[in-house]
């Protein structure tokens, strides 16, 4: 070890660099190495406190993206169940739109389909059944007509609601008509022409007395006026057989708020 120690000291004397002339040089080259040293250091400080702060926005969206993928590709059997029906209805509701325009296979109908469809708007019926209610001198046939002309009412004000809700669209783009906008008929979910049609056979075989042909007959009427906007393409099947269930239910509620004999009476008296 002694001896080791004066041969180093001899070789750090006879090394060039070691002399004064040249420490000057040898200095700024280490604070070049240092400063260079130095701010890769605090790049990889930066770097590194990047990441740290990226870091929770990665995991939360690590977190979140597989989650809506499996929401993607793993929908509920509900979900599956609902867009299917949907397609179907659409499908089927566009095949059996036969004479939605002039040039479809039969266009040619278009004008007897759309006569069968007048046959089920409310402004007729409403107009009919004032001009009967004033022209009938029977205090039963009154109580029929008042009735009656409170379920129509009754029908345009929950169907209208109903499709403002819903503001369901139909398979083809066809601007409502005239009578259509009074009745506020504008959307196509539920059809008001099949849920009045079901409304109406209902309640003249519940309160008629009429023939076994004349109730098969009103029977086909309903659902020919039903179809019939299907045909036209105005509304999907789906909205046809909703209408066809709501009107059940209207005629059911006109049944438990029936005015009496006496109630119309005072009605027509102030009318």
């Amino acid at each position: 070890m002694p001896a080791s120690q004066p041969r180093s000291r001899v070789r750090d004397r006879n090394n060039v660099l070691n002399r004064a002339e040249f420490l000057s040089l040898n200095q700024p080259l280490k604070g070049n190495q240092e400063s260079r040293s130095s701010s890769r250091k605090q790049s990889g400080q930066a770097g590194a406190a990047g990441a740290q702060n990226n870091n929770p926005k990665e995991r939360r969206q690590s977190q979140q993206l597989p989650e809506e993928d499996c929401m993607q590709l793993n929908p509920s059997f509900k979900g599956i169940a609902f867009n299917s029906l949907l397609a179907i209805d659409i499908c089927m509701s566009k095949r059996l739109g036969v004479c939605a325009n002039r040039t479809s296979s039969w266009g040619g109908a278009r004008s007897m389909i759309n006569l069968l469809g007048i046959t089920g708007h409310g402004i007729p019926w409403i107009a009919g059944t004032l001009i009967c209610l004033v022209k009938s001198s029977t205090l039963a046939g009154q109580e029929v007509l008042m009735n009656l002309l409170l379920a129509l009412l009754l029908d345009i004000m929950i169907v209208a609601g109903l499709q403002k809700l819903a503001k369901r669209k139909g398979p083809y783009d066809i601007t409502p008509g005239l009578l259509d906008y009074l009745t506020m008929d504008t959307y196509a979910f539920p059809a008001g022409h099949a849920s009045r049609a079901a409304m109406l056979s209902k309640f003249f075989l519940n309160h008629l007395v009429l023939a076994i042909p004349l109730r098969i007959l009103l029977v086909l009427w309903a659902l020919c006026v039903g179809f019939s906007r299907v045909m036209i393409g105005r509304h999907h099947i789906t909205d046809v057989l909703s209408g066809f269930v709501f009107g059940y239910l209207q005629f059911r509620l006109v049944e438990l708020i029936w005015m009496s004999s006496n109630t119309c009476q005072m009605l027509i008296s102030i009318w």
